[in-house]
């Protein structure tokens, strides 16, 4: 409609209007001087004229068409991150006059170190090389794509009249498609996945184009934090969060040496009788200034700084030594669960230094349970991590599937990994006293994990209730606030003391018969 049109595309749609009303006179010259030739002339010519006035308008939106080889990637052949920043802004620029909105989509090859480890370097460059192509071939030509950095690539959309989420998220959905057709490397097939952050350029903090490409990359940051195949669109909520955790990846090395991050205890008890079956340990940030940071905010920041492994020590040390604290004060603890993230299992290493941790607390293998996501176990196959449980198991530790349900783990991946207990996640728990689908589904986890020979802890029990129905389900544990909220060492002994005469109050009550 001619009310949206911007003042240069009036001022071209009437430089096209004035030139087109000459028209008339030229063809009634042409008639009354009977000059056919000028009439041929006009009508084979003015629609190249056209046509040609046209050509040269485009660059000026677009940018150079064919950039100079200076400001593309010599590897994949598409643009540099210089180019895009320029082609970008030209966008930017446009749109304050044309009302039309740019999206960028940041792009992130899940995990392509293990594929240049496994492969090589060479085959590494030729998996970029053709995924910039396929990147070319989900979006349209006048889009630009460009290979930003190692394995990172980044697509600046046209402009357009109607630019929102949807979009974008149609867009994105293509370069997952594109991403996971395998690779062909050498007679070996290989599957990639990719996380993808998006802005456009109307919802970030400023719009110029370093900074709409950054709160891409703040997108694309959180997008990796929620596993392989991820997509995040930013938000400016986005970038407090990235600011915070920034912060907290500046201060972690510290804290992890002067004992701010420790493990608190959540209790572990017997579904049916109540008695102390272990405790499992939670990793706790005390902040001298913020406080108890709870693990969701900075366990990001742990994986953004691969300090994951010095956690796991700080953790495990701290763990075995409240064993023999415990052991000391007459309270007898089964055992206590330590959670392995999926980088600090695929350590080699990882089984030596357990042992060696056990052996120098003299504590038994028995005693220590290694938690593990069952989203690793869905992930992973035949690699060192599943290597890594099953030498655990045959050392004598517990093996734990923890938060089961949410990953899909086929039952055979229970055998290969020599899983001992499995850890219901709480989406199956909570309401199951009064929700009968949640009831169903429970039991089946349940009569699968008995004909396996597996034991069973429900998670996030929150009330007397839920506890009743699970242990009349037959839930072996259970394990949540409506037992005892996480605690720190220092008041586990006073649990303990009090559990201990609740237990002894309660083996006195008569039991009813029938």
């Amino acid at each position: 409609m001619a009310k949206d049109q911007d003042p240069q595309s009036k001022r071209r749609s009437m430089g096209d209007f004035q030139l087109l009303s000459f028209l008339p006179l030229f063809v009634v010259a042409a008639y009354w001087i009977k000059i056919e030739a000028v009439l041929f002339v006009i009508s084979f010519m003015l629609p190249l004229m056209l046509a040609f006035q046209e050509l040269i308008r485009k660059p000026a939106i677009l940018g150079e068409i064919t950039p100079p080889k200076a400001e593309l990637d010599p590897l994949t052949g598409l643009v540099n991150r210089q180019n895009a920043l320029s082609r970008l802004s030209a966008f930017l620029a446009s749109e304050r006059n044309t009302g039309r909105e740019t999206t960028v989509l940041h792009i992130d090859i899940d995990r392509f170190r293990l594929i240049n480890e496994r492969y090589g370097m060479e085959a590494g460059d030729r998996i970029l090389a053709e995924l910039g192509d396929r990147l070319k071939s989900c979006v349209r030509d006048i889009d630009v794509v460009a290979r930003i950095d190692g394995d990172d690539f980044a697509i600046v959309l046209f402009p357009i009249r109607k630019s929102d989420f949807a979009v974008a998220l149609s867009i994105a959905d293509r370069i997952h498609a594109a991403a996971a057709q395998p690779f062909s490397i050498d007679q070996t097939t290989c599957y990639l996945s990719c996380s993808i952050g998006i802005c456009l350029s109307g919802r970030a903090p400023k719009a110029d184009a370093e900074n709409v490409l950054a709160s891409a990359q703040i997108a694309l940051e959180l997008a990796r934090k929620e596993g392989p195949g991820a997509t995040r669109s930013f938000s400016p909520k986005m970038r407090r969060e990235a600011q915070k955790l920034h912060t907290l990846s500046a201060e972690l090395e510290a804290a992890l040496e002067n004992g701010q991050i420790r493990p608190w205890f959540q209790p572990q008890i017997c579904a049916d009788t109540g008695e102390l079956a272990g405790f499992e340990a939670l990793a706790r940030w005390e902040h001298p200034e913020s406080g108890v940071i709870l693990p969701p905010l900075f366990l990001r920041a742990i994986e953004t700084t691969g300090m994951s492994g010095r956690l796991g020590e700080v953790i495990l040390y701290h763990s075995l030594s409240a064993l023999k604290s415990w052991d000391q004060a007459g309270f007898r603890v089964p055992s206590v669960g330590v959670n392995f993230s999926s980088e600090e299992l695929r350590n080699p290493k990882l089984v030596e230094k357990i042992k060696w941790e056990v052996d120098r607390f003299e504590v038994p293998t028995s005693r220590l349970t290694i938690e593990v996501l069952e989203s690793v176990v869905c992930q992973h196959d035949d690699d060192t991590i599943s290597r890594n449980i099953r030498a655990l198991a045959n050392h004598g530790f517990g093996i734990d599937l923890d938060d089961f349900g949410t990953g899909h783990a086929a039952i055979s991946n229970l055998r290969r990994f020599a899983v001992n207990r499995i850890k219901i996640d709480r989406s199956f728990i909570t309401n199951i006293d009064k929700d009968s689908e949640q009831q169903i589904m429970t039991s089946a986890i349940l009569r699968m994990a008995e004909s396996l020979g597996l034991e069973t802890l429900a998670e996030g029990v929150e009330t007397v209730p839920e506890h009743a129905k699970l242990a009349e389900l037959g839930c072996m544990y259970i394990q949540g606030y409506g037992v005892a909220r996480p605690m720190p060492f220092s008041d586990t002994i006073a649990w303990l003391q009090q559990h201990r005469a609740k237990q002894v109050v309660n083996s006195q009550k008569p039991r009813k018969i029938g």
